[in-house]
């Protein structure tokens, strides 16, 4: 956390969950979802004792491993009960917590584990790709161990470590969306003030339930978890994503709050046109939500808030509340407590309102910096503003507007393309169910604008012909490419490169000119 935000004195005798056990012990902390043979998945539901005298027993198998406070424990495992007493123990006994993606290769895991160097590395047995022996060249890793035989061993004594803020509790690897995935190190007092900063804005009543659908590798997940444990709320946990069982817990579980990204909101809206009765928020993050998504939520009643946030500023950064999302489609809303957002010019100044740059973010969520990436930490957090390398502006009434990571800009014969701008026109046909755009490497032009298109009964022509009254000659696509579905990274955002990749392999097998259409 930045110094500049360091609370004097932080250093408390116990952790939120021991408070939260002596304040409310019978109060509802967690639901698990898990699945099972039979259709319907079984629920556990654990009152926050329970979950508490859980985490003790996960913390003595531990201690009986004898690692030095500080260390870090790797952790391979589908979202479930345990893995989030697992999270609480690691914090209890002062051990620092680096969750991985469960869809990564098994050269990606290794490069990951052979970066943070864990201690421990706990896998789940009964996850055929969780297998450490089936992973390449991981080398730097101290012991491995199953979750199954972890909570088999015999427990020991321990003592638990003083909670204090400025504790690193885990380093998240970002997606990879924008290049390679590095290590975000997030402390307790970057949790501390998500939880405050969201409540902030969302509200917090007694009875929440919020619905974690996010893998816990992912910071929207990992958040959650003590999001709910500061303000005595529950958290209702599912594995992954599921249309059914998530329609079958918004019905059942009298759910107030969940995390979705578009993809999901999308598939829940085509089956379900009235929203339940319990839920009274949707924080909607993770990507660029399409203003006729917004516009179809907004008209079914279902509350959406539109949120704007990243890793490296452990998950929310802005966020507009349901009632004014209707009113100004394709803004995220204003900073939440705490934060402050810039937009900065290519010189990193200041720019006017209205105009586009990159967003800056300062506050005390702000990562502690990348982990044994001093040269990546140096250019991402200059004077304790994080320079997040995603283009927006912000209008006269200070209400931020996403356009896309820097990254992604595509510049064709010295013009500045947006995708965002492309694939709303794209969108914007009838026909068209989703559109990524994408640059693609041009020897004459530098890139040309490429386009992947999910649509019905359209021909590239006929959807060329449709985007040219609102969009220049330059920003046209020369690539209009059809697919089933869009490419998607474990989290749920579009995978941009995933779908450069593709467009560059039908290149190199047929050529262009063999696609939908080359301008």
């Amino acid at each position: 956390m930045n110094s500049e935000f360091r609370i004097q004195n932080s250093e408390f005798n116990t952790d939120w969950l021991t408070a939260q056990a002596i304040a409310s012990p019978d109060k509802l902390a967690l639901v698990a979802t898990r699945p099972h043979r039979s259709r319907r998945p079984v629920r556990s539901n654990l009152a926050y004792r329970q979950l508490n005298a859980l985490v003790d027993g996960v913390c003595g198998r531990l201690a009986s491993l004898h690692l030095a406070r500080g260390s870090l424990v790797a952790a391979h495992l589908p979202s479930s009960a345990e893995y989030v007493a697992l999270v609480h123990a690691l914090a209890r006994m002062g051990l620092v917590l680096a969750p991985l993606n469960t869809r990564l290769t098994s050269a990606e895991l290794g490069a990951q584990l052979n970066h943070v160097r864990p201690a421990l590395l706990i896998y789940d047995e009964a996850e055929p790709t969780s297998i450490p022996s089936h992973w390449e060249k991981m080398e730097a890793v101290g012991q491995t161990l199953t979750l199954q035989k972890l909570m088999a061993l015999p427990p020991a004594p321990f003592a638990p470590a003083p909670m204090d803020l400025e504790r690193l509790q885990s380093i998240v690897f970002t997606s990879g969306s924008s290049g390679a995935p590095k290590g975000v190190q997030i402390t307790f007092g970057n949790l501390f003030w998500n939880a405050i900063a969201s409540a902030a804005r969302l509200g917090v009543m007694p009875d929440d339930r919020w619905l974690s659908v996010l893998p816990l590798f992912h910071v929207g997940g990992l958040t959650v978890i003590f999001r709910s444990c500061i303000f005595g709320t529950a958290m209702a946990l599912h594995p992954k994503f599921d249309v059914d069982a998530v329609l079958r817990s918004l019905d059942e579980d009298a759910i107030t709050l969940v995390s979705l990204v578009p993809t999901m909101l999308g598939r829940l809206m085509e089956l379900r046109a009235q929203v339940p009765s319990s839920l009274r928020l949707i924080l909607l993050g993770g990507a660029a939500a399409s203003e006729e998504l917004l516009a179809e939520a907004a008209r079914r009643g279902w509350p959406v808030a539109p949120t704007y946030g990243l890793t490296e500023a452990t998950s929310q950064v802005a966020t507009m509340p349901p009632d004014e999302a209707a009113r100004k489609p394709g803004s995220v809303g204003k900073p939440l407590f705490g934060a402050q957002v810039r937009i900065l010019d290519a010189l990193g100044e200041p720019s006017p309102n209205g105009e586009i740059g990159e967003i800056a973010v300062r506050g005390p969520t702000v990562m502690r910096g990348y982990f044994d990436n001093a040269e990546a930490t140096a250019k991402a957090i200059c004077q304790n503003e994080l320079r997040t390398g995603d283009m927006g502006y912000v209008d006269a009434e200070g209400d931020l507007f996403v356009l896309q990571r820097r990254s992604d800009l595509i510049v064709t014969g010295g013009e500045n393309v947006y995708p965002a701008e492309v694939e709303r026109a794209l969108r914007s046909h009838p026909k068209v169910k989703d559109a990524l755009v994408v640059g693609l490497p041009d020897a004459e032009w530098g890139q040309r604008v490429a386009a992947l298109v999910v649509a019905d009964g359209i021909t590239a022509e006929e959807l060329l012909a449709h985007v040219r009254a609102t969009l220049a000659g330059y920003k046209l696509p020369r690539v209009v490419r059809f697919a089933p579905a869009l490419p998607l990274l474990a989290n749920g955002k579009l995978d941009r490169a995933g779908a450069r990749a593709m467009l560059l392999d039908l290149n190199e097998k047929s050529g262009f000119a063999n696609l939908s259409v080359l301008l």
